[in-house]
């Protein structure tokens, strides 16, 4: 086997362990909460024989490690089981949510990115110049402000005072796809804002890095134009770390939106975890828990993938 194959080989089963760690863990969690799960949700007023009743229903009289292997083979199966508070079947309420999170986490992935890699390329270009540090600046104040922040703030000037976009962002209620992207487009933009500006650092320092190298000064003593220095000889070789905090903003796209859902009451997955969390709800809480965790895994295991194929040392075994 050729070593590319097996470093990627590698890397799918690294990824499918820590997602079994994760998800036993997860469940762990939840087991050692205090409390009665079975006396909580029917309330004080319940007999012993109903609660006896009632933990046999949910399976709570099995041993951990039982119910934990019967969960993890619904899982596998695609069965979450039923909700707590609702009855309906964990799958389906996923279903529902899953869509408006990806619209949201497309929505601003589409704006993000070509934003974060043209800003990040030029101001390494223009760096130490006005441009570059005013960029800098608006980056390093954008990380360190929390996402409730941001979103609260561009509520009361966008929202409020101007009033060009709705408060709460009611995707189910939108009429047609241009509807859609507006009432969506605070908590969209709150996603850029953040993201941004760490993909626009990173960038920055990616290529500043790649064209401090020997072979870009000699490609410009040759006398090579400079723009296909940048596109063919910069960019190609400053793609691993710009891939890899691509991945990992993707990933906080999609699982870090939990905090703006809450705020713009937006009914995505972020909303229906709260939800659960409030309800103690279980088993919609292990979903989409473990959901979250399978997205970020994913993108870092594809993102590593990537890197190690753009590595023509690896590529071409030598």
């Amino acid at each position: 086997m050729h070593r590319l194959q097996k470093l990627i080989l590698g890397r799918l089963i690294f990824g499918v362990l820590t997602l079994f760690i994760i998800s036993a863990f997860m469940f762990i969690g939840i087991e050692i909460l205090p409390g009665d799960l079975a006396q909580q949700i029917l309330g004080q007023s319940a007999t012993p024989s109903t609660v006896a009743a009632f933990r046999a229903e949910l399976g709570l009289d099995q041993p951990p490690h039982i119910r934990y292997i019967d969960w993890l083979g619904g899982v596998l199966q695609g069965d979450f089981g039923n909700s707590l508070a609702s009855g309906r079947a964990v799958a389906d309420l996923l279903s529902t949510r899953l869509y408006n999170t990806i619209f949201l986490a497309t929505y601003a992935a589409v704006i993000a990115i070509p934003v974060a890699l043209t800003l990040g390329l030029l101001t390494a270009l223009w760096r130490h110049t006005v441009f570059d540090r005013g960029m800098n600046l608006g980056a390093l104040a954008a990380v360190s402000m929390p996402e409730f922040f941001v979103a609260y703030v561009l509520i009361l000037f966008l929202s409020i005072r101007f009033g060009w976009f709705p408060t709460l962002a009611r995707i189910d209620a939108a009429e047609g796809l241009g509807d859609a992207l507006y009432r969506t487009f605070l908590p969209a933009l709150t996603l850029v804002l953040v993201v941004v500006a760490h993909m626009m650092r990173m960038t920055r320092a990616a290529i500043i890095n790649v064209l401090a190298s020997p072979y870009i000064e000699m490609a410009q003593l040759k006398g090579v134009p400079w723009w296909r220095i940048i596109v063919l000889h910069a960019l190609p070789n400053a793609l691993a770390p710009i891939i890899n905090v691509m991945a990992l903003n993707l990933a906080y796209l999609i699982v870090g939106v939990v905090v703006v859902e809450v705020v713009f009451s937006y009914p995505g997955l972020g909303q229906l975890l709260v939800d659960a969390v409030t309800s103690r709800d279980f088993p919609v809480v292990q979903a989409v828990g473990l959901f979250f965790a399978t997205v970020y895994i994913t993108l870092n295991v594809l993102a590593d993938i990537i890197s190690l194929i753009s590595n023509p040392r690896l590529r071409h075994g030598r």
